[in-house]
């Protein structure tokens, strides 16, 4: 056997791989013979098929098998043994691979394409400078989440006069030019309205102050400016009758229901955040300041990889790729998408390819290694930021956990999970090694940076 591995230029290569009958003849030979033991054709018992039938009815079968088992086999242990650092599977190179019969030939030949990674220096040092954002936490937003959690935990009660934002219900009857009640005109029983989102502020006003048994007169159309949805909805009527309706209305109120937030206590601290978890409300603003500074962080660190990504990208510069052969590798990749898919995605996957090739070469610099757990805890992250979505900040451990390990049985996520868990790694060593200027900001200035960017 002969393996040769030639330069064609600065980022591909020709590996060449000749296999003689010497190298396969014994493994054939025991392949047959392992065949033959659970062989069962017409006439023999399974077991008792003679090798020489064997041979002709699966002879050849057998000896394309066994080559491209030893084929594959050394192509691997070569690339590894030597370090290539190529960018996609080997590619048959079928002008430089001569046409080959399995069945009368002893020797053969077979070349690869190889698309070699470009050289370039993404190391780190003191000598790079980078920024990172520390988002302040300040009363502002502690009090906001504050509110938040008393809204979510809050209930509507009833009250005996009307103010902002409250819900009123009454019975709702549509008035003739004269001001009486209009013959066969519209008459909603409980009809339920939010006087505050009204868009016509006169009409609104005459809701100010208003009591329990209160009648007034107000006008739909001009209080919803006309919007048919919202008239349909509110008159139990079609949209199509509703764009008809330029009537006053009488309104007798019947209940008026406020919405009154929940209590700063311990009921409250226990329903938000878990049994027990504070006691205070001193306690309680002291947990959602720190879980702000938690997310904050998150979103920090991720600003900060994005901002290492750019400042590394823009360090190395312009690099040459084997554009024709990585091409070729999308286009085998993706043969349902077509040609097109390749011109239209080609361009746009380069600088995340050369982003994976710098923090390749990171990991070699620090000795950065990625295990399970470490994805499992990239999971429990994300798991977490889902959850607190839903107001559900305090889940058991246990559950985080489940709920992650089920992430990573999907491989799409999984393969995500490990790119994030790879970059999250680099830019923390990154931090140790780079010269890193700390700069504090608000959340509205940390916004309108990465907005920016």
């Amino acid at each position: 056997m002969n393996i040769s591995f030639e330069n064609v230029d600065k980022v591909s290569a020709l590996l060449t791989v000749s296999i003689e009958k010497s190298d396969y003849e014994e493994k054939v030979k025991k392949a047959l013979k392992d065949y033959s033991h659970k062989a069962s054709l017409p006439g023999f018992r399974q077991g008792k098929v003679p090798t020489s039938l064997l041979q002709k009815r699966f002879g050849t079968e057998i000896k394309a098998e066994e080559i491209n088992k030893i084929l594959s086999n050394e192509v691997n242990k070569y690339i590894r043994e030597n370090k290539v650092n190529m960018l996609a599977e080997p590619m048959p190179n079928e002008e430089k691979t001569p046409k080959m019969d399995f069945e009368t030939q002893d020797d053969f030949t077979f070349a690869f394409d190889i698309a070699l990674a470009p050289e370039f220096d993404a190391t780190l040092s003191k000598k790079d400078k980078l920024t990172y954002y520390d988002i302040k936490v300040d009363d502002a937003l502690v009090d906001s989440q504050v509110k938040t959690f008393q809204n979510r935990a809050g209930q509507h009660v009833k009250a005996n006069d009307y103010a902002p934002g409250d819900m009123v219900k009454g019975l709702l009857t549509e008035l003739g030019k004269d001001g009486s009640t209009l013959e066969g005109g519209i008459n909603v029983e409980d009809a339920v309205m939010l006087p505050e989102y009204m868009k016509d502020e006169a009409e609104k006003a005459k809701f100010q102050g208003l009591k329990l048994g209160d009648v007034i007169t107000f006008n739909p159309a001009k209080a919803y400016a006309n919007n048919a949805t919202e008239l349909a909805s509110l008159l139990h009527i079609s949209k199509e009758e509703a764009e008809a309706v330029t009537s006053d209305f009488s309104f007798q109120v019947s209940e008026i229901m406020r919405f009154q937030p929940a209590e700063l206590s311990q009921e409250l601290y226990d329903q938000m955040l878990g049994k027990g978890v504070v006691k205070s409300e001193e306690e309680f603003r002291h947990f959602i300041h720190d879980d702000i500074k938690k997310n904050f962080q998150s979103d920090a660190e991720y600003q900060f990889t994005q901002d290492l990504r750019e400042y590394l990208l823009g360090r190395i510069g312009k690099v040459e790729f084997p554009e024709a052969l990585l091409k070729r590798y999308m286009k085998m990749r993706n043969e349902d998408k077509g040609e097109q898919y390749v011109e239209d995605n080609f361009e746009k996957s380069l600088p995340e390819l050369l982003w994976h090739l710098a923090k390749e070469q990171i990991c070699d610099q620090f000795d950065i290694k990625v295990q399970h757990e470490d994805v499992l805890e990239t999971a429990k992250v994300f798991t977490r930021i889902q959850f607190a979505q839903y107001g559900m900040i305090n889940l058991p451990e246990e559950s985080i956990t489940s709920y992650a390990a089920e992430m990573l049985k999907d491989q799409r996520q999984a393969e995500g999970l490990v790119e994030r868990t790879v970059e999250n790694k680099v830019a923390a060593k990154a931090k140790e090694v780079v010269t890193l200027k700390t700069k504090e900001v608000s959340i509205d200035e940390f916004r309108k940076l990465t907005e920016k960017k």
